[in-house]
């Protein structure tokens, strides 16, 4: 394109200011500087690179090993109307060739390439000697050995920096502790006066972070999600591919549309969920880690750990994956003993390099303090990444911070029962033999002749099991995975035995195990958080228009068959609706309205905003259109309300638009009798319902009365559950 970034950032992107270093990194890379980019999750880093292949002459390479990133950034790219493709391992051998007719003829701005596909290229040849504006490295921490995910496919790339000294050269992630910054600096050679380094802070302030120890987690997620995100898109991450299946299935039964992601399913089964993900609302993927790198769905509301991730770097990137948009989002993770047992097992089983094993095992005890530890979340994840920040006051511990206890004695109960078995037997019965409990086995093996049988009665069998974990977590106790899980005593083990040093335990905030709730439809618990929060900064005229527009979105990004958020994002159809433009020009003062986007759906949303057509076709996501009735003939005396769209509903209008519910009439003749779109009914009657009756009506359950003609009995069964009261 050749202009200045602003200009883009406006055109393009639909933004008015960059944030953070944004600009700083954009210049430096426009004026041909080397840099590396350290920015979090939804930080926005591929602008970084973006705009300045579109800044540049000739053609930018986008180096990233996820197929998943690759697709998308193209697809958003398209939408905004820029040249750009992807060769990867899905393309066809047309499609190869449909590239590279593109490169030779000059058609494109940015080309996406895997890091294997691009070593195995000539690129001179292959570029047909169109110039290269720019290589960014995406993921760049993939070439560091100390990195979470090293791929030494990456160590091939640092050949591009000889081959092309005077081409800018980006390297970026979200992800890197110290050691794994100096090495990626290190590898790609950023080291001299034109190499800038840029990191930017790692919080994530939307985000809230809660950790709790296992207790039944299958029903800890369906309380999470029930209480806090039943229509809400989210991410739910379990170690084992049977583990996916099953808590999948377990969702599922019980209302709530979740789908299963692993490396064992087809291809053809992974991209279908995947797709059905990224394009529909409210979907949950139940996925092994191998899920969530590359997918940039910005309205993530959660992501849940059913086991307990191998580092802080890896938690704080499955983490940043919810909300991309800035709205607010949760991290929950429920972890165990085991769960930290068999992490460590795999690292000392592994044949990597000694010195690798004990930096992995270091990150692992790194998240496991962060998991016991009384103080800030956010504090601990930031300061171990170089950040310092006051407590949040928007985690567990900042909100119900659990005490510190003197766990001496409990830890020399625990020890003594140990050493008295002979270090033979593994954590529930250690627990029987502390509570005095006459099991079969106890008794066999007659352990309830130990001094140490019934010492612990005081204590339920959570709280013991809790002690146990957490003297696992220091190390002063061990497990051995290979013979049944059998209970040692660690190093300091003596010291503690010997009263002369100190162990301090969490309380944990234990809560009794309860029964999975029966739910046969996920719209049965709160309504969409996503949403809420969005609403809170809307009147209700506002808010009716706001549903108006997303409907219109949907419909159009199902005629595209791309994910909604590629058409417009919430926030600018929350701007939309706040701003009202009336022209095309003030809809381009729409934070997130480009150019190219102006052009291709600027005339249908101002339809929308000023009541025409746009809004009735689709006008909200509870309505189908086909799913209305034929209109009756009405009342030739009765004339349309004046246009009353985007005022308040007074209550005698509340009055008349139940009336004409319950008589029947169709959303589109009630729409027209009060001078409303069919977006504004359908939006009004669950705020009815819960002001009058005091019943919540979901979206769901709307869509489905309207769509088979129920929603004038079920109106009149409140009106007479009400009056018989």
């Amino acid at each position: 394109m050749g202009t200045d970034s602003h200009t883009i950032l406006k055109s393009v992107f639909g933004y008015d200011t960059f944030r953070g270093h944004q600009e700083e990194i954009i210049n430096h890379v426009n004026d041909g500087g080397n840099a590396f980019v350290l920015m979090p999750t939804g930080g926005g880093k591929s602008l970084c690179y973006q705009i300045p292949a579109l800044c540049r002459k000739g053609v930018a390479i986008i180096v990233s090993p996820l197929i998943a990133l690759m697709q998308n950034q193209v697809s958003a790219l398209e939408q905004a109307g820029v040249r750009a493709a992807f060769l990867n391992s899905t393309c066809t051998p047309d499609e190869v060739r449909t590239v590279e007719d593109r490169l030779r003829n000059r058609d494109l701005d940015l080309l996406y390439l895997a890091p294997e596909r691009l070593v195995s290229y000539d690129l001179d040849v292959m570029v047909q000697g169109c110039p290269i504006a720019l290589f960014a490295i995406d993921e760049a921490h993939c070439v560091s050995q100390w990195g979470f995910d090293f791929r030494p496919s990456y160590r091939n790339l640092c050949v591009l920096r000889e081959r092309y000294p005077d081409v800018p050269f980006l390297a970026l992630t979200a992800t890197a502790d110290t050691r794994t910054r100096l090495d990626i600096i290190e590898q790609f050679s950023l080291r001299s006066d034109n190499d800038r380094i840029f990191i930017s802070g790692f919080d994530r302030p939307n985000i809230k972070y809660s950790i709790a120890p296992k207790n039944s987690p299958r029903n800890q997620l369906l309380d999470f999600i029930h209480d806090n995100h039943a229509s809400d898109a989210g991410i739910v991450y379990c170690m084992s591919r049977n583990k996916v299946e099953t808590t999948a299935k377990f969702l599922s039964n019980n209302g709530f549309e979740a789908l299963p992601y692993h490396a064992g399913m087809e291809t053809e089964d992974r991209a279908r969920n995947q797709d059905r993900f990224l394009k529909e609302d409210g979907i949950i993927i139940v996925a092994t880690i191998a899920f969530g790198m590359g997918i940039d769905k910005p309205d993530v509301r959660f992501v849940f750990h059913m086991d307990l991730p191998k580092s802080i770097e890896a938690y704080y990137q499955e983490t940043g994956r919810a909300g991309r948009d800035g709205l607010p989002a949760n991290a929950s993770l429920v972890y165990d003993s085991e769960d930290l047992v068999r992490l460590r097992y795999f690292v000392t089983s592994s044949n990597a390099p000694l010195e690798q094993q004990q930096v992995e095992l270091e990150r692992l005890n790194s998240l496991v303090q962060l998991c016991e530890s009384i103080e800030c979340r956010r504090k601990i994840v930031l300061d171990y990444f170089g950040d310092t920040i006051d407590d949040c006051g928007n985690c567990d511990n900042c909100i119900d911070a659990p005490e510190l206890t003197d766990g001496l004695i409990l830890a020399q109960k625990v020890m003594s029962c140990i050493h008295r078995v002979q270090q033979k037997f593994a954590t529930g019965h250690i627990i029987d033999i502390l509570m005095g409990k006459y099991t079969k086995l106890v008794c066999q093996w007659q352990h309830e002749e130990l001094p140490t049988f019934g010492v612990g009665k005081d204590y339920s069998a959570l709280q013991w099991k809790s002690v146990i974990r957490q003297l696992i977590g220091e190390e002063l106790l061990h497990v051995d995975p290979e013979n049944y899980n059998q209970l040692s005593l660690g190093k300091d083990s003596g010291a503690v035995l010997k009263g002369t040093r100190k162990v301090l335990l969490r309380k944990d905030r234990l809560k009794p195990e309860k029964k999975a709730k029966s739910t046969s439809s996920k719209s049965k618990g709160k309504s969409n958080s996503k949403t809420k929060a969005l609403l809170e900064e809307l009147s209700d005229p506002q808010r009716e228009i706001f549903e108006q527009l997303r409907a219109k979105r949907a419909a159009l990004a199902a005629e595209q068959d791309v994910p909604a958020y590629f058409v417009f994002s919430d926030k600018t159809l929350v701007d939309m609706a706040m701003r009202m433009p009336r022209t095309m020009a003030e809809m381009n003062d729409v934070s997130g309205v480009g150019t190219a986007k102006l052009k291709r759906y600027g005339t249908v949303f101002l339809g929308v905003l000023s009541g025409g057509e746009g809004g009735d076709e689709d006008a909200s996501r509870y309505v189908s259109v086909e799913s209305e009735t034929e209109p009756q003939e009405t009342n030739a005396s009765s004339k349309p309300e004046p246009n009353r769209r985007g005022k308040r509903w007074s209550d005698e209008e509340d009055t008349e638009l139940l009336e004409h519910i319950i008589a029947d009439m169709s959303l589109s003749e009630i729409g027209d009798l009060h001078g409303r779109t069919m977006g504004g009914v359908a939006t009004r009657i669950p705020k009815l319902c819960k002001e009058k009756y005091n019943h919540t009506l979901y979206r769901d359950d709307l869509s489905e009365l309207i769509a088979d003609g129920g929603l004038g009995a079920f109106i009149r069964s409140l009106e007479e559950d009400a009056n018989s009261h």
